[in-house]
């Protein structure tokens, strides 16, 4: 069991439960030791007078702010405390927003909350509830570890996350951060925003964090085990180059075949239909569906990709196929394969 990072009071309104504050991610990064090289001799970081060149003790260091050069206000821990009394007690909300209606760089960190005793289940049921069906969050402030916190309380798979948020005047403003940003008047073409727009759809993958893992940590683990076996590691191949602004229709067609899309069968510069519009390419008509459509072969189609999937689809000529999931792209070939199997079975 976790033990609470902060513990005080949520309110809004007249309504209060006690809560506890808790951490709700960790990070699995590979931690080093410093050592000097050609030995094992750790090294270690000290806190050390600047003038003495002594180590002073963790309890005797105090915050100073420079006013002028060498010369400090200190200011205490309780001080700054005192600056927001009760908010470092008391998470108090203030109004709720609507949840799309806030941008998603001004989420920080993510904490759970959960309620301090079996007592208070009723109210912080309540609570979680009525976020959860009105899609709001409580904007509240409050202090944690002498730092004022921006605060969003939502409801969560069932429980009550506290985000913090950076305030507005900490965000940076892109046109004055970054120096080569497109101008307004750049312009692509219809056929290459066609092109771009069937790749992102034939990449569409339903949301699923588990399938991603931080290869960059495994990779660390076994250069860590080939060292340690005296063994060769072999590193990843090189990271891509960028794309040639000249070839970019020669990239994107590509692009499409890769990902499985038939060769020859790019879409016009006005996006083209799905039945009956014209393959460049080939400079033939594409076939319509209709009852007279090559049907699919019965097969088991759960182990195929997305891309294999949907080159199928495209032979059989299925209609909206582009803007269809996997599993919808498995269904549909799935149900154009049942009149073939009726067909033999009748036979």
């Amino acid at each position: 069991m976790a033990r609470p990072i902060w513990s005080g009071i949520l309110s809004f309104g007249l309504v209060s439960v006690p809560v506890s504050l808790y951490a709700a991610t960790e990070d699995h990064t590979v931690h080093f030791r410093q050592i000097q090289r050609g030995t094992s001799d750790r090294v270690r970081n000290l806190r050390v007078n600047e003038r003495t060149g002594k180590e002073v003790a963790f309890g005797d260091i105090v915050k100073g702010f420079e006013t002028a050069e060498g010369e400090y206000v200190v200011v205490e821990p309780e001080e700054l405390d005192q600056i927001s009394p009760g908010r470092s007690k008391t998470i108090e909300i203030s109004g709720f927003v609507d949840l799309d209606q806030v941008e998603p760089i001004f989420f920080d960190k993510t904490y759970y909350l959960g309620p301090k005793g079996k007592e208070y289940a009723k109210v912080y049921t309540l609570l979680q509830k009525a976020l959860e069906q009105s899609n709001r969050a409580g904007i509240a402030l409050f202090s944690m570890r002498g730092k004022e916190y921006l605060t969003a309380v939502r409801a969560d798979r069932g429980i009550l996350t506290a985000h913090t948020m950076h305030f507005a005047d900490e965000v940076r403003d892109p046109h004055r951060e970054i120096g080569n940003l497109p101008e307004s008047g750049t312009t692509v073409s219809d056929r290459e925003l066609t092109m771009a727009e069937q790749l992102i759809d034939m990449l569409a993958v339903d949301w699923n964090p588990d399938d991603y893992k931080d290869t960059f940590e495994e990779k660390v683990h076994e250069l860590i085990a080939a060292k340690q076996a005296g063994q060769e590691f072999e590193a990843p191949s090189a990271a891509p180059r960028p794309s040639n602004v000249i070839d970019l229709m020669d990239v994107l067609s590509r692009s499409l075949e890769s990902a499985g899309r038939p060769a020859g069968a790019d879409a016009d510069a006005g996006g083209g239909s799905e039945a009956g519009a014209e393959d460049e390419g080939a400079g033939k008509p594409r076939k319509r569906a209709s009852a007279g459509r090559k049907k699919a072969p019965a097969e088991d189609l759960s182990e195929l990709t997305k891309a294999e999937l949907y080159r199928r689809a495209s032979e059989l000529d299925i209609p909206h196929r582009s803007t269809m999931t996997r599993d919808e792209l498995q269904a549909a070939l799935e149900q154009a394969a049942v009149p073939a199997r009726h067909l033999r079975a009748a036979s």
